[in-house]
């Protein structure tokens, strides 16, 4: 079986560009205990690639509190994201060489992300990467975010290029559900934690880092079918 030609590489956010996982895992538990739930970290990786309204859902449905608003508890979660962001933000090992890489090769390149507005103009000031980007997709706004691939099939569009010739990059399994559902080649890039579960075979490829993504391009390219 033949590896259909990539022609566009679409980035997840979070955990893929930047290091902000542990921003979205302390914020998180600063809001939530703030309302008396007492998540630790370990909780906070139930909901590792939700939107963030569903987050907030997530863990009313499991332990309610009084004058429920997801809205304005997402926004102070997303609030407390972006400045942590602001203050303390990392590119992911070899994202910037990467993004350098797939734009001198040609590829278009996206963004998919259910982080919101706000966290993609933090995190792409942030990393100075906003020029890489031909398309940039948020589930934000969608009726359904990840593990639903609407947001990939709006960036391929976006991109005018067929899912099926587009290399998605995901470190979270809810958002590998969705690029596969999008019928995409996939990437993984888990957490070193997480990096050995089965769970990680769905994808068509395993990383580990964003640093691997030209050497992975560059074998691709010797065996894909020109279209």
């Amino acid at each position: 079986m033949t590896t259909p030609h990539i022609k566009a590489i679409i980035f997840d956010m979070d955990g893929v560009l930047i290091d902000s996982e542990p921003a979205w895992q302390q914020a998180e538990i600063k809001v939530f205990n703030k309302l008396g739930l007492n998540l630790c970290l370990a909780d906070t990786l139930q909901t590792t690639g939700y939107r963030i309204d569903q987050v907030v859902q997530y863990w009313y449905q499991r332990s309610p509190w009084i004058n429920y608003d997801n809205h304005a508890t997402s926004q102070a979660i997303v609030q407390e994201v972006v400045a942590q962001i602001h203050q303390q933000g990392a590119a992911m090992n070899g994202v910037i060489e990467s993004l350098a890489f797939c734009s001198q090769q040609g590829l278009k390149i996206g963004l998919a992300t259910s982080s919101s507005s706000l966290i993609i103009d933090a995190v792409l000031t942030k990393l100075s990467i906003g020029h890489y980007f031909d398309a940039i997709c948020s589930a934000e706004h969608l009726t359904l975010g990840k593990p639903h691939p609407e947001v990939y099939l709006n960036c391929a569009a976006k991109l005018q290029v067929k899912a099926e010739n587009c290399l998605a990059i995901e470190d979270s399994f809810t958002g590998l559900i969705a690029a596969r559902a999008a019928n995409m080649q996939t990437v993984a890039i888990p957490a070193p934690i997480d990096a050995t579960q089965n769970k990680w075979i769905v994808a068509h490829h395993q990383l580990n880092s964003a640093a691997e993504i030209p050497s992975l391009l560059a074998a691709l390219k010797q065996t894909q079918t020109l279209k």
